[in-house]
């Protein structure tokens, strides 16, 4: 048997236990949207006992808890999801945002047994002090406190063991699941379900690897060290390897806790104030964000600063979709439509032939409904989760890296809305925004950017003078070599890809027929 046949054939497999798992939880739906047939979605019932706590659930309430009972790598995948509406909806997308990274924690004897590994001494050498009860557990890591052998206060996060194999085995059959529908649906393939995939693989790798992690933080710090209201926690890089990443520790009110900063002296719309310039110093001045600050994430220490933790998930976004950014909330903030359209047609997001006007009217008609309720009401966060929505009608290709930013804007106006549900922090960002814009999109920036352009040019001059000349060399000797993904991208174009998918379905109605039979 081959290679791709025996994976293949592992893959199904993993599907049926997947589907009996989403039919226990009443959530097939995700699979009767990709078009599985019937008879399918009725055997996959059959083979389970529905959960009757479900009944009373809404649909994305119900995906959720089947991907919790799936493990880790499916409880990533489901937060991951929580800001594609543009797939599932509104509703169901919100529902996964609530989706709870809690897990049983690991034992203490394994935790310390991965310090001793990684770090090379034991426990008792590196730390003063070490509590075995973790104060956090989550899908991938678990956090204990301690003291180190100098006397500092310090977090230590230590990885779940084997998490490593087990998200390998499920993210190469999310790869292989996104594969399928882009050969198999090529309409959905502006929507980039690989490049999801490897986006979220590569979260992962960075959340897998806690040296990363602390690379993260410590750039983290760098780049806000200016700014004195915030504070981000030192990496103790001596205790720190590949599975245990050591921080100094943070005491702190949880930003979500109103009634204890008030009782602490602190003033919740100072708080969001600072809040929102922070926002804006991280996604516009630097380019390099926080993406999963929830209120778990977020302290007030006693000096007022506002503390963040956890950098397994941060966010890059350049100067370029910056400035498209930026560009599109003040059109939408000053109901200039033809500036928002405009801005997505000069930065390629929508394809070349559609209409101005039709997007200018789709723009109006998400934005108009939330931009027009009372200012502390306004959620930029939902307008792009619409917005996104509208994709598949002017054929925009999906943007990962705007989609991380729209879950981290959605957080951060959660957070804004507790401390006081009456101050819209988008407002207090907006002269900011605006006042970079001027400095970024001014005379004297578009100068800078022609001559900064010329500069790249002229250093890439050779490689593409080489390039010119291999080019020419193979066209003497005979022509140029299709990509092997280019030529296989054209047979499915000349073959229609769509029914490739009905093998697939009809591998896994077989294998649920013959569990029927057996069962």
């Amino acid at each position: 048997m081959s290679g791709a046949v025996l994976t293949g054939a592992r893959q199904l497999a993993r599907l049926v236990s997947i589907a009996r798992t989403l039919a226990r939880h009443d959530a097939l739906f995700p699979l009767e949207d990709l078009g599985a047939p019937a008879m399918l979605i009725a055997a996959a019932r059959l083979l389970s006992r529905r959960d009757p706590r479900m009944a009373a659930l809404r649909p994305g309430l119900r995906l959720a808890a089947a991907l919790q009972a799936l493990g880790p790598s499916f409880i990533k995948l489901g937060q991951a999801l929580s800001v594609r509406s543009d797939l599932l909806g509104a509703e169901i997308a919100a529902d996964l945002s609530a989706l709870q990274d809690r897990l049983p924690p690991f034992g203490a004897a394994e935790a310390r047994a991965t310090i001793e590994a990684e770090l090379g001494k034991p426990v008792a050498e590196l730390f003063k002090e070490f509590d075995d009860r973790p104060v956090a557990a989550a899908s991938i890591a678990q956090v204990h406190y301690a003291i180190t052998a100098e006397g500092e206060e310090a977090a230590v996060k230590i990885l779940r063991p084997g998490i490593e194999a087990a998200f390998a085995r499920d993210l190469a059959l999310f790869d292989w699941l996104a594969s399928l529908v882009e050969r198999a649906r090529p309409e959905l393939r502006r929507l980039k379900p690989r490049q999801v995939v490897a986006t979220f693989r590569e979260t992962v790798r960075v959340e897998m690897d806690l040296r990363l992690e602390g690379a993260a933080a410590s750039e983290f710090r760098v780049s806000l060290a200016e700014d004195s209201r915030v504070r981000i926690p030192k990496v103790d890089w001596s205790r720190t390897a590949r599975r245990v990443l050591t921080l100094e520790r943070i005491v702190g009110i949880p930003v979500d806790e109103r009634a204890a900063l008030v009782a602490a002296g602190h003033d919740p719309d100072a708080l969001i104030a600072h809040a929102a310039e922070s926002f804006f110093t991280q996604v516009f001045k630097n380019g390099f964000f926080h993406a999963d600050m929830h209120p778990g994430n977020l302290f007030v220490d006693s000096e007022g600063r506002l503390v963040m933790v956890d950098f397994g998930i941060m966010g890059r976004i350049d100067r370029k979709t910056r400035i498209f950014l930026a560009e599109m909330l003040v059109g939408f903030l000053s109901g200039d439509y033809r500036a928002v359209a405009e801005v997505h047609f000069r930065a390629g997001y929508v394809k070349r032939g559609k209409s101005l006007e039709a997007f200018m009217l789709a723009a109006r008609a998400i934005a108009e409904p939330i931009v027009n309720k009372p200012l502390h009401e306004i959620s930029l966060a939902r307008l792009l989760g619409q917005l996104f929505q509208v994709t598949e009608t002017f054929e925009m290709e999906t943007q990962p890296q705007l989609l991380l930013l729209q879950k981290s804007m959605l957080v951060a106006e959660g957070v804004g809305r507790m401390l006081n549900p009456e101050i819209n922090m988008w407002q207090l960002a907006r002269p900011l925004v605006e006042a970079w814009m001027i400095e970024n999109r001014g005379p004297e920036a578009m100068i800078r950017d022609r001559l900064q352009g010329l500069a790249d040019l002229a250093t890439r001059l050779p490689d593409l003078a080489r390039d010119a000349g291999d080019a020419l060399e193979q066209l003497a000797q005979g022509g140029l070599r299709l990509d092997p993904e280019t030529i296989a991208a054209l047979a499915e174009r000349r073959s229609g890809g769509k029914a490739l998918l009905w093998p697939l379905w009809a591998a896994v109605a077989l294998l649920f027929l013959i569990l029927l039979v057996l069962l």
